[in-house]
């Protein structure tokens, strides 16, 4: 099995990004079973506190992803994170995801973790590059990326499988560190 990776704590003006611990799989839940959320992002909803606990200690924990927690409740109500770049390789790049729950949508939370985590990835990880992808409907996660900067490159075609065994088409979008550097620094 691959090691835990450590992510560093963060904060923004609403927000608190922290590393998942096994202990959150409960919290994780709440907002994972919804049928709204996950498929959205193509993952099947949660089915059971133990499902999420598997994701955390499987997934979260073993890749930069970090707990997104609401300050005003102290609540997680998503998360964030970095995968590697599968269509950059041998360059500094990683893909940005992120999930989010149903009632926390239009609050703007999510563009804020988002802009924290491009910050990260650009100053602290010395990136070159940030892709993100989403499927063709999911509208919510496309305006999340056009408010960071990101810009479009394309659509792949049937470019994902969903956990139904579907097949979905996926927008690409990147950010180059210059561009980083033009929005974000100046």
């Amino acid at each position: 099995m691959s090691r835990i990776i450590r992510v560093p704590q963060m904060e923004t003006d609403r927000l608190i990004l922290r590393m998942w611990t096994k202990k959150d799989a409960p919290a994780l839940f709440e907002y994972a079973k919804d049928p709204d959320v996950g498929p959205n992002a193509g993952w099947k909803p949660h089915a059971n506190v133990g499902e999420s606990r598997m994701i955390i200690d499987q997934l979260f924990r073993h890749n930069m992803t970090w707990a997104i927690i609401e300050k005003a409740t102290g609540v997680i109500v998503g998360s964030i994170g970095f995968e590697e770049d599968k269509y950059r390789p041998n360059i500094s790049s990683k893909e940005m995801g992120y999930s989010l729950a149903k009632r926390c949508w239009g609050n703007g939370y999510m563009t804020e973790a988002a802009k924290r985590l491009i910050r990260y990835g650009f100053e602290e990880l010395k990136l070159e590059v940030l892709m993100i992808r989403t499927s063709e409907t999911n509208r919510r996660s496309q305006r999340v990326i056009e408010k960071c900067g990101f810009t479009y490159e394309g659509t792949l075609r049937r470019a994902y499988r969903m956990y139904d065994n579907n097949l979905r088409e996926v927008r690409c979008y990147s950010m180059l560190r210059e561009e980083y550097e033009n929005l974000y620094l100046e």
